[in-house]
């Protein structure tokens, strides 16, 4: 009888991924000058939401989707826009 086997990522082996995704996305996000500190955070949140997503779900397109949609509106709520 053929064996299929399912490996999943555990969160020990996300956490290095995790770690260096939210360090470059943070690097990303500063090296945008032009871009004023509420649009920074907006793109840094859907990036790490994004990488986050795809990380803890082994690839799914739409958590990776969701999750950038949730770390955008995250983002765009730590930094509120200034009047």
């Amino acid at each position: 009888m053929n064996r299929i086997s399912i490996s999943c990522m555990t969160t020990t082996n996300a956490r290095p991924l995790l770690a260096c995704a939210a360090a470059l996305a943070l690097l990303m996000g500063a090296g945008c000058s032009n871009m004023s500190r509420h649009d920074q955070t907006t793109v840094e949140g859907a990036a790490i939401g994004g990488v986050a997503g795809a990380i803890l779900t082994g690839g799914s397109a739409i958590v990776t989707v969701g999750g950038a949609v949730v770390g955008g509106v995250i983002g765009d709520q730590v930094e509120p826009k200034k009047k």
